[in-house]
């Protein structure tokens, strides 16, 4: 008997964002799979049992909760943010592709989340108003020169960039490297919002120049917006400038 699968979004870490959706599904689970920190924000219910692992261990993960699964279990595998950007959601549908036939069968369930770039656009105004993309700057499932030919095709295509995984202690030197690259193409004054924690008590978000960003500022769990050479920073008296991207936008000539 094949039971089921959830893949749940838990939001950027405030409780006020873990959507209802995302309550029930974790509510009705008999086992959670995931990320130890992202486990931690979950208070077990008695009929649960918690099954952590390491960041970097996804298709293993994602492995064990769909055997579980066939076994009858109701199985939530938890992600920070959206479980369908740059997390689990894929990893388990990769498991399901090169896996066991008896894994295609179970019950699968994506329940989205808020994921960190709207957590933190929402903190300074509106910087995703206007076309965007998001990328992450790992490379550990990439190859480096294609992360940063994609920063050099979206930055001078004029879209707004949501960064993930910037930086790690193993990969320091990536976000400086990739603000280099976006200088070639943006505005020195093109602004620059870092986002840790976003809604949380330990929450940080700066707002900078691209001329003047500090790489240094941000971490794994930040997430960094670069805006488009359309993008503006409002001020306002004793307020937190606003940073919005018009929505409408200039021709480009050809």
């Amino acid at each position: 008997m094949s039971g089921r699968l959830a893949v749940v979004g838990l939001g950027p870490g405030s409780p006020e964002q873990m959507t209802p959706q995302a309550r029930h599904a974790v509510a009705a689970a008999t086992d959670l799979f995931g990320y130890g920190p992202y486990l931690d924000r979950i208070a077990l219910l008695p009929h649960q049992t918690r099954h952590a692992s390491d960041n970097r261990e996804e298709i293993s993960r994602a492995g064990a909760a769909l055997a579980m699964a066939t076994e009858g279990r109701h199985v939530a595998v938890v992600s920070g943010g959206d479980a369908g950007v740059f997390a689990m959601a894929a990893a388990v549908c990769e498991a399901i592709e090169h896996g066991p036939a008896e894994w295609r069968a179970v019950d699968l369930e994506v329940v989205p989340g808020v994921t960190a770039m709207l957590a933190v656009a929402a903190r300074v105004g509106a910087p995703l108003g206007h076309d965007f993309c998001a990328m992450s700057l790992s490379d550990n499932l990439k190859p480096w020169d294609l992360i940063e030919a994609r920063l050099r095709a979206v930055s001078a295509a004029g879209f707004v960039i949501a960064l993930y995984n910037p930086i790690s202690r193993a990969r320091p030197w990536q976000l400086g490297r990739a603000f280099e690259i976006l200088r070639e193409h943006l505005p020195a004054a093109t602004p620059v919002i870092s986002g840790r924690a976003a809604g949380r008590p330990d929450e940080r978000i700066a707002i900078a120049s691209l001329g003047e960003a500090d790489a240094t500022v941000a971490d794994m769990a930040t997430c960094v917006i670069i805006g488009s050479a359309e993008t503006r920073v409002v001020a306002r008296e004793g307020l937190a400038p606003l940073v919005y991207s018009p929505r409408s936008a200039g021709r480009i000539s050809t």
